[in-house]
């Protein structure tokens, strides 16, 4: 009736990419809680893309709700957070089932030289797209030193 799955099974086997095909499908099929976990790490995946005066950061985020979304700038780092909670609790007459499933990921970028007051994102059919606008400002003229 109930099932054990663990954490990250590949980060704690030395497994080749077919071990990992056949584990997620095992997880697909006996794990009805949280069926869709990443083959490697356990995190989204990013795209990063230069486009004129800005980066433009792609995220996939399947089934994840903007507001289990944080998105930092910090020491010239994007940090992307997700915090999720699930909580499943089925009564019937003979016994209760309650489970509570975590998942916490983050990925850090680091992105210099940009304009962190008109950073935007959007979160639109299970992709987050975040647009970072260049630092606009020139650079200073050259200046010449002279020598005593």
């Amino acid at each position: 009736m109930f099932g054990l799955t663990p954490f990250n099974r590949n980060g704690l086997q030395n497994n080749n990419g077919v071990t990992d095909f056949y584990n997620a499908i095992d997880d697909f099929f006996n794990n009805s809680f949280m069926p869709l976990r990443d083959l490697r790490n356990d995190t989204f995946k990013v795209d990063i893309k230069e486009i004129e005066g800005a980066y433009l950061i792609e995220a996939e985020m399947p089934g994840i709700k903007k507001e289990d979304i944080q998105i930092d700038y910090h020491n010239e780092s994007l940090i992307i957070g997700v915090k999720r909670q699930e909580e499943v609790n089925e009564e019937q007459p003979n016994y209760i089932h309650r489970e509570r499933h975590m998942t916490a990921m983050s990925r850090s970028i680091y992105l210099k030289d940009i304009n962190e007051q008109a950073i935007e994102a959007k979160l639109e059919e299970g992709m987050l797209k975040i647009v970072v606008p260049k630092q606009t400002e020139a650079k200073p003229p050259r200046h010449r030193i002279t020598i005593q």
